[in-house]
């Protein structure tokens, strides 16, 4: 599971030797997936938090995801992602992704969804074999680890909305990963311990629904990251 705690504006930098690591850590890929609820007058997200325990992240409050693994490449899936959501991946980089890598990306991220909360984005396909289904996710945004942190992932954001994408959370349970499941409100961010990355990334999800509440495949994007100390956001 990964969570990313940008803005960070006193991390060791790789450009002065004195501070930084003496290898310089590269980030690892990775997905989370934000499940939104639009049935209340403000839209919520899911948010789980991490356990005491963890050396990474402990008692923050954050969405489902993880590291993408090898074998995620070769996860079944039923249905695809939309072509934009295929074409804001690829076109956000880097340069070596390839669709077949992109798709991983988002199965990864249904799969930690599955493994941390026990819920599902999945059906039958023709032969009755439960996959994935990939068709209602959007690609909301990447936010790359800062140097000097002691995990570093180049993380994307997906986002879907639980009523499309048919979720049953009868199937919610507790993970060693995540606990204390709660709805946040985008308008109260503060009413739960987040990482500051995701107050940015839930502050402009709240101005897309704003603008348009269906949040279209192919939304603005934004990358978020941090150069020489200091966070930087840029659309994509």
């Amino acid at each position: 599971m990964t969570a990313l705690g940008m803005p960070q504006h006193d991390v060791p930098s790789v450009d002065n030797p004195s501070t930084a690591p003496s290898v310089a850590m590269r980030p690892r890929p990775s997905a989370s997936l934000i499940l939104i609820d639009r049935s209340r007058a403000c839209p919520h997200v899911f948010v789980g938090r991490r356990g005491s325990a963890h050396a990474f992240m402990p008692d923050l409050y954050v969405f489902p995801g993880g590291r993408r693994d090898r074998d995620d490449h070769a996860l079944p899936y039923v249905e695809d992602l939309h072509p934009a959501a295929l074409q804001s991946l690829l076109r956000s980089g880097p340069s070596r992704l390839t669709p077949a890598g992109a798709r991983a990306l988002a199965l990864a991220a249904l799969r930690e969804l599955e493994e941390e909360t026990g819920l599902s984005i999945a059906r039958d396909d023709a032969f009755g074999r439960r996959a994935a289904d990939l068709s209602s996710l959007r690609y909301l945004a990447r936010a790359v680890t800062p140097p000097g942190a002691v995990r570093r992932f180049d993380n994307r954001f997906f986002a879907t909305f639980v009523d499309e994408a048919r979720i049953d959370f009868a199937s919610l349970r507790e993970s060693e990963e995540l606990n204390d499941f709660r709805w946040l409100a985008l308008d109260d961010l503060q009413s739960l311990r987040l990482p500051e990355i995701l107050h940015c990334i839930c502050a402009d999800l709240k101005i897309l629904l704003e603008a348009q509440s269906g949040l279209p495949f192919g939304s603005e994007l934004y990358r978020y990251t941090n150069r020489n100390g200091q966070f930087q956001r840029s659309r994509l």
